[in-house]
């Protein structure tokens, strides 16, 4: 970047618009960070709030089975417990989507060392999902603190998808491609994106002290285990 009154009016032009998209994508980043479940009770929709082991439709605060439906809020960036009939009645509103509900395991997924390493991922597990908010494939990893945004090749991208036309079938919003290069052998799905967001939630409960402790390994290979159980195989 050049110094104060050192560039031309272009360079100057150039770097305020790589700012602002800066700024942009930054926003649009922490907006998709703020993914959560929400309670019912802070949603007005008068239900009472939850008695123990209860779960309540952020929709319509009816009870619910621990087992539910989700749906996604594009403009909050929030992701709705629903129960059944929400689920029929309102998936249709322009600003909510369900999630995906296959969970399909790709056993013969092509990814190379080399790929991987130019996504610039700092560990070994991740997901990407095609979000319409951002225009774009996104990509976020689990930490201690929550869901992180990591810098996305979009030439490595296509040259994934190339290698693995599937992938290129995500459902936009509702589905993501997790990747686990921690396991062995490694592990490549398609899965629902609260699923991915559960894995999130798993890693930074399980975390202790620095290190992490073995609490962040075993809730990952439980959450694969059951989601191994509950896919079909492509």
């Amino acid at each position: 970047m050049s110094g104060p009154g050192g560039g031309s009016s272009e360079g100057a032009g150039d770097e305020l618009g790589r700012r602002v998209e800066a700024r942009s994508r930054a926003n649009l980043v922490s907006g998709l960070r703020r993914l959560s479940r929400r309670p019912a009770e802070a949603n007005g929709n008068g239900g009472s709030p939850p008695g123990p082991g209860e779960e309540r439709c952020d929709l319509c605060g009816n009870e619910i089975p621990a087992d539910h439906r989700h749906l996604l809020h594009l403009t909050d960036r929030q992701i709705l417990c629903a129960c059944e009939a929400c689920v029929a009645l309102r998936s249709g509103d322009p600003d909510l989507r369900p999630t995906g509900t296959r969970i399909v395991f790709l056993d013969d997924f092509e990814l190379s060392d080399e790929l991987w390493a130019s996504f610039q991922i700092p560990i070994g597990l991740a997901f990407f999902l095609r979000s319409t908010t951002a225009g774009g494939i996104v990509a976020f990893y689990p930490s201690p603190a929550g869901s992180m945004e990591s810098e996305l090749d979009l030439d490595a991208w296509g040259e994934l998808v190339r290698l693995n036309p599937v992938v290129d079938t995500l459902d936009a919003d509702g589905e993501a491609l997790l990747v686990n290069r921690l396991s062995d052998p490694r592990q490549q799905a398609i899965v629902p994106v609260d699923e991915c967001y559960r894995l999130v939630g798993l890693v930074k409960v399980g975390w202790e002290g620095i290190s992490g402790g073995s609490g962040p390994e075993d809730a990952i290979q439980g959450f694969f285990a059951e989601l191994r159980a509950r896919s079909a195989v492509a």
